[in-house]
């Protein structure tokens, strides 16, 4: 019988918590999405950075268990981007 590489004893559940690696995974995404360029080419094509900022803090906030906040960041998201559809403030994008 092979030595086991750690110490859980047999039979215990493998719990996983992947908040670490999704938090790095949103900061990165914060911070491209704050890069001037990467800003620029969004609006170019008609996508708005503050509004996908807040779409990120929602899904964020979400996947935090804070479903009240998520539940306000993407109802707002939804409401900007419906309301720049329905007043033709926002360029369809290509």
């Amino acid at each position: 019988m092979a030595d086991r590489d750690d110490d859980m004893p047999l039979g215990e559940k493998l719990s996983i918590d992947p908040t670490r690696e999704v938090d790095e995974l949103f900061d990165e995404l914060t911070t491209l999405l704050k890069n001037p360029d990467v800003v620029g080419a969004l609006s170019e094509r008609g996508i708005n950075a503050s509004l996908a900022l807040l779409a990120v803090d929602g899904t964020r906030a979400y996947l935090a268990g804070d479903k009240a906040q998520a539940a306000d960041d993407l109802r707002t998201v939804a409401e900007e981007i419906e309301g720049r559809l329905k007043f033709g403030n926002d360029p369809p994008s290509a």
